[in-house]
């Protein structure tokens, strides 16, 4: 198998992950997890489900899904054979595949099951770890074909080790945010603060119940915002000058901000479905784009950093 077809294989596997995981919180924000019953693979004991929209959406999610499935093992299979010499890529292609089928199941069981509200919250965090997994995995293949293909790259410049260590810690504090944010969905938290900055014209609410919940993302989201901040003044300032580390930097702020703004939105459209639906699934797209650059730029300066003497 060729390296352009590896990379476009990659590619249709990280696009089928991205539906995936996008689709599964267009499922949770309409509520639409049981749109099929509680039945599995079966909709309603049908293979094709009555035209109701609660189960079209459940059961196109399911599909997508699958189809993310067969991706990803076709890109795992195809790249531990043809791949032997890259160890990077097939760590990749595992993980992409490891966590689609772990999420996928916590879905099937979900349905089949009632499951606990700090249980669902990881399910959207499995979800993106397989996305990032297959972002990595199409940005290194991509690499590989440019060079193969003779195509002029900037030479690369290293970072400081400390930038690399500061970009992991990021990717990793954005996941626990991420857990957070899913846990004030799952346990219908997301209209306990009314306002923003002040939840309900408090400062620091009562810690307890919805309001804590919501509270506690909130701080977490602000440091977040903080985190992201510093790593792109770094990023930009990098002293090798590095633009793929200075662009990575950029688009992080970039989505961070939005990422926020969606979030804000979110609390005022609350008690407005149809408003609230977009606001809530924008919050998701953007959260899943953010995650996955910060995944791929800790991995990149991680690289970069080697032998840094700074």
């Amino acid at each position: 198998m060729t390296t352009k077809q590896l990379k476009w294989l990659a590619y249709a596997a990280t696009l089928f992950v991205f539906l995936a995981t996008f689709g599964g919180g267009v499922v949770t924000k309409t509520e639409s997890g049981l749109g099929c019953g509680r039945q599995f693979p079966l909709c309603n004991g049908k293979f094709v489900p009555a035209h109701t929209i609660a189960s079209i959406i459940e059961f196109s999610h399911r599909g997508v899904s699958g189809l993310a499935g067969i991706l990803a093992l076709a890109a795992f299979v195809a790249f531990m054979i043809w791949r032997k010499n890259r160890r990077d890529l097939r760590i990749y292609a595992f993980l992409a595949l490891l966590f689609v089928v772990i999420q996928a199941a916590m879905g099937a069981l979900a349905v089949v099951f009632t499951q606990s509200a700090s249980i669902m919250a990881l399910h959207l965090g499995f979800a993106l770890i397989s996305f990032a997994s297959s972002v990595m995995l199409s940005l290194g293949i991509r690499e590989q074909d440019k060079q193969e293909a003779m195509v002029p790259a900037e030479p690369p410049r290293k970072v400081s080790k400390g930038l690399s260590t500061l970009s992991i810690i990021t990717a990793i504090y954005t996941y626990i945010v991420v857990y957070t944010g899913a846990y004030v969905t799952h346990t219908d938290s997301a209209g306990a603060c009314y306002g923003f900055p002040l939840c309900n014209g408090k400062l620091v609410p009562p810690l307890s119940g919805g309001e804590g919940i919501q509270f506690m993302h909130r701080a977490a989201a602000g440091l977040l915002f903080v985190l992201i901040a510093v790593l792109a003044h770094y990023a930009y300032r990098n002293k090798s000058g590095n633009r793929e580390v200075r662009g990575l930097g950029l688009a992080s702020i970039i989505l961070i901000v939005l990422q926020i703004f969606a979030g804000i939105a979110v609390t005022y459209t609350v008690d407005n479905y149809d408003w609230y639906l977009f606001t809530s699934i924008s919050h998701i797209l953007i959260i899943e784009v953010l995650f996955g650059l910060l995944c791929y730029m800790a991995v990149r300066t991680s690289i970069l950093s080697r032998n840094d003497k700074s």
